[in-house]
């Protein structure tokens, strides 16, 4: 596990002009990370991190588009937009695991305690579909990926995930604004 020396510092510096807790040993592990975990600390260096990777994900789906690669473009668009919503889950300091556009944004919602719009809600949704089929030949029951996807699919998925990493820019201003 990673901790960020940075939050533990600003902790260890409140407990220090707090007299009332005279010292660590009086805490027990879980309490300390209850209280590091009441600290608000936004990670920028590792959100910007993560969408430079979004970004330049997003640009790789435009250059399979222009190549008629569009199963690959469809599944870039779906990383994309899985970057940009880890990128502020990581953040905040509440990584998670998975791929599910739709799960990652729920559990967004509930870490920010913001739900996102419907367009993007929707946008995940179809960005989910195109994780595994667009891969896999076994996802299809003749011929390969590349058979099944269309320009007009490619450019949806594109144009969703652009919209998804928007909305994520838009909500870490606010999140920076809020403190």
């Amino acid at each position: 596990m990673k901790y960020n020396v940075n939050k533990i510092s600003i902790v260890l510096q409140s407990l220090v002009a707090f007299p009332i807790w005279i010292s660590l040993k009086s805490f027990s592990l879980l309490q300390l990370l209850q209280v590091l975990r009441s600290v608000p600390y936004l990670d920028v260096e590792e959100f910007d991190r993560w969408m430079k990777s979004a970004l330049k994900t997003l640009e790789s789906a435009k250059k399979d588009l222009e190549f008629e690669y569009y199963n690959w473009a469809c599944f870039k668009a779906h990383q994309a937009a899985e970057k940009a919503l880890k990128a502020v889950l990581i953040g905040v300091g509440r990584p998670r695991a998975g791929h599910s556009l739709t799960y990652l944004l729920r559990y967004l919602s509930e870490v920010v305690g913001e739900k996102p719009p419907e367009e993007i809600t929707y946008a995940c949704s179809v960005l989910d579909k195109f994780y595994i089929p667009t891969r896999y030949p076994n996802a299809w029951a003749e011929g390969i990926p590349e058979d099944y996807y269309s320009r007009r699919e490619a450019e949806e998925a594109i144009r969703l995930a652009t919209r998804v990493i928007e909305w994520v820019s838009e909500l870490w201003q606010r999140l920076l604004k809020s403190g």
